[in-house]
């Protein structure tokens, strides 16, 4: 049997429970894997809550997110050996001691980088990578991120900073230390941040990336020089109201692979702020759920 963290039913965390499950066997295109460690999302407590929809039956797994070490390769699988260090996405769950990938999202963990880190990598930080490539910025220009705090944002400004690109984000005043850590400049968010945006970049900004959403992008669009693009995650009817075009996701193993070799070179750093053993994984779901926590938490399930 395998241990594992899900819900029951959809709603509160009320309904977290431990599940105990047979050890899932991967099927064509799939891995199986040891799972080392878990990366927490606020996209999981909005699965449990059933905000993304109640269709898929439950007991569900909780988590997207996995690093682990390699034990069965379903058929088909090329370019993966059993023992292999891997990470990727886990479609049916990731807070479990054994979990599924599927191979063409999944990718091997360099040596310079651990599973904890790995864990974090596959949602936030490769969505930051589509979303910088969209852009297509160049050494130079300015990005403005909306919420560059983040998850998606801290990778975002550190990608695009790697790039040779300056980069402005929307933070708190309490988060103005933390973000000239990722190489940004901080701008307070809310009423008036067109003009607080002006203040640092009087000709405009060259690409906004969009974590938001709502007032906040629409002030935003307004600072974009003439051929600038705005992309989002956060407000499609928006965005697309503004000219924009919503993120897209690429999600393949040669997105993950590009993320890990930027944190195995120093130019990632996913900002692991807290690790959680897999018997409090409920702590880990309130640390994400109640947007305290600053960077990524994890979930460590194996020494």
């Amino acid at each position: 049997m395998s241990k594992a963290f899900g819900f029951e039913a959809y709603g509160g965390p009320e309904n977290q429970r431990f599940l105990d499950r047979r050890i899932p066997v991967p099927g064509p295109g799939q891995l199986l894997i040891a799972v080392r460690a878990a990366g927490v999302n606020p996209a999981d407590w909005k699965v449990r809550e059933g905000l993304f929809g109640r269709t898929k039956p439950v007991p569900r797994v909780l988590g997207s997110e996995a690093a682990g070490v390699l034990r069965v390769l379903g058929e088909g699988v090329s370019g993966f050996l059993v023992g292999d260090p891997v990470f990727g996405i886990a479609p049916d769950g990731a807070f479990a001691d054994h979990v599924l990938l599927d191979a063409g999202e999944a990718a091997k963990v360099p040596d310079d980088v651990t599973f904890t880190q790995a864990a974090t990598l596959s949602v936030a930080a490769a969505t930051a990578l589509d979303a910088v490539d969209q852009l297509g910025l160049t050494p130079g220009q300015t990005l403005l991120v909306l919420g560059v705090s983040g998850g998606v944002g801290s990778a975002a400004a550190q990608i695009a900073r790697s790039r040779g690109i300056t980069v402005i984000g929307t933070a708190s005043d309490q988060s103005r230390e933390y973000v000239a850590s990722l190489g940004a400049t901080q701008v307070r968010y809310g009423d008036g941040v067109a003009e607080r945006i002006g203040a640092v970049a009087p000709e405009g900004v060259d690409g906004v990336l969009d974590l938001v959403g709502g007032q906040d992008a629409m002030a935003a669009s307004g600072t974009l020089r003439k051929g600038g693009r705005l992309v989002s995650t956060a407000d499609p009817a928006t965005v697309a109201g503004l000219g924009g075009e919503y993120v897209k996701r690429r999600r393949t193993g040669e997105v993950l692979a590009s993320v890990a070799a930027l944190v195995a070179g120093g130019a990632l750093d996913p900002h692991i702020s807290e690790t959680f053993a897999l018997d409090r994984a409920a702590e880990a779901m309130l640390a994400v759920e109640s947007g305290h926590a600053r960077g990524k938490c994890v979930i460590e399930i194996r020494a």
